[in-house]
């Protein structure tokens, strides 16, 4: 039988229960006021005329509810406490106490069954019709710790309506607040999980996914160890326990703990600023200070994996690459390229100003071109240099490549056709005349 369906005939079962403990009361409470009526009697004239007592006591009796529970005790009791049988005591209380206790315990018990029914059913069936998780995961909270929290919180209801001693009354309330605390520990690791959860489903399927949820990982286990500490620190304290000397001594050996670890440390807390600036990812090319330069390859919480150009990985620690200068040389929008072109110094001015409205056309009529500046720029040693700045769109370098030899080409081509030479060193070497 599956799950749903032994939920549902357990929930009928307890219905038919409760339902015919009502009535069972009822009836109960016709034959103890039909058969009972002198012992009725004397206890209403003794009602008639309590003792004197204060009004500190009666304030005090007002805020328990003591007055609403001795006006109401018949219904409180489901009329057990009507019953002339059950009024023996056993263990210095009377019966009705234990039996009324036993139908509070089964009431608390069907009431968190029926609210556990309801959340799987109803709740997260709803859930699954909205297109936002956040409700799955308000669902998925609720579903189980909830009941526990009602099931606990109603039986202590239950138990604070009658008299019990006093070791019994503070030993289940330790037991009450202790069920309690444990389930909302529970509850928040549970959020601390959903969230986590969320946030790896919708990081990008990229090179540094395992970094992040990696670090989300570490962040989850972090949160979730300080819900614990703290709900361990708040349950002692609420338990009678001093936990001065405690928190002293973690103070103490989370000191010697900083200082044996300070670069474990440093690294984490690197991985953090990585986490948080997102200065580079992986197999983006970067220069951290001016010793490693290389693509990035593995991101971890401790270091930082860089191939370079030679092919050497080098493990950068994330301490030094949150103290250093990192230049993320892939983020540039292009690449530039400067080139110098030289040609003879027997070449008119003409000439020369038709080189340079060459080139011009030559960049323009490139694909690849994001921006191009062209001058002649100086007269050098051996040739008229034409200086010629070139913005390739891409920052792919085998793309880049690829374009600027096109690019050459296309110079050459049109420079030849154009009759326009390339200058070349030259020397002239003059000889003196050999006299005879």
């Amino acid at each position: 039988m599956k799950w749903q369906q032994w939920s549902r005939w357990f929930l009928r079962f307890w219905v038919f229960l409760c339902a015919w403990g009502v009535v069972w009361s009822v009836w109960s409470s016709v034959l103890a006021q039909s058969g009972g009526t002198a012992t009725n009697a004397a206890a209403a004239a003794a009602s008639t005329n309590p003792p004197a007592r204060g009004a500190a006591d009666r304030l005090a009796d007002r805020v328990s509810g003591r007055d609403f529970v001795e006006r109401h005790r018949g219904e409180l009791t489901f009329g057990l406490s009507d019953l002339p049988i059950l009024r023996h005591e056993f263990f210095g209380n009377p019966l009705w106490q234990y039996l009324a206790t036993l139908a509070y315990f089964g009431l608390a018990f069907g009431a968190s069954k029926l609210l556990d029914y309801l959340i799987k059913t109803r709740l997260k069936a709803w859930a699954a019709r909205t297109t936002t998780q956040w409700d799955d995961v308000l669902v998925g909270l609720a579903d189980g710790p909830v009941k526990v929290i009602l099931f606990v919180i109603l039986v202590h209801i239950g138990l604070q309506l009658f008299s019990w001693p006093a070791v019994a009354e503070r030993y289940l309330s330790r037991i009450t607040f202790v069920v309690v605390a444990a389930s909302i520990v529970y509850v928040c690791m549970k959020a601390v999980d959903a969230i986590i959860g969320i946030w790896r489903g919708r990081l990008k399927v990229d090179g540094d996914r395992a970094f992040n949820s990696q670090f989300l990982l570490l962040v989850g286990k972090a949160l979730k160890a300080v819900i614990c500490i703290v709900g361990l620190l708040t349950l002692l304290q609420n338990l009678g326990l001093d936990i001065t000397a405690l928190l002293g001594s973690v103070s103490v050996l989370g000191l010697a703990f900083g200082l044996a670890a300070q670069d474990t440390v440093a690294n984490l807390f690197g991985a953090v600023a990585v986490f948080m600036d997102r200065p580079f990812k992986v197999g983006d090319r970067i220069k951290v200070g001016t010793e490693v330069d290389g693509v990035v390859e593995e991101m971890g919480l401790r270091a930082t994996r860089v191939r370079t150009v030679d092919g050497h990985v080098v493990t950068v620690p994330n301490k030094q690459v949150g103290n250093n200068t990192v230049t993320n040389i892939t983020a540039r929008p292009t690449i530039r390229a400067v080139m110098n072109i030289g040609i003879t110094y027997d070449t008119p001015a003409a000439r020369v100003k038709r080189a340079v409205e060459l080139l011009g056309e030559i960049c323009r009529a490139h694909p690849m071109t994001a921006e191009h500046l062209v001058h002649f720029d100086k007269f050098g040693d051996f040739q008229l240099n034409l200086n010629l700045v070139w913005l390739c769109r891409t920052t792919d370098p085998r793309e880049h490549a690829e374009s600027l030899m096109a690019l050459n080409l296309s110079i050459k081509e049109r420079f030849d056709a154009e009759k326009i030479e390339f200058a070349f060193p030259t020397q002239t070497i003059l000889m003196p005349e050999k006299k005879g």
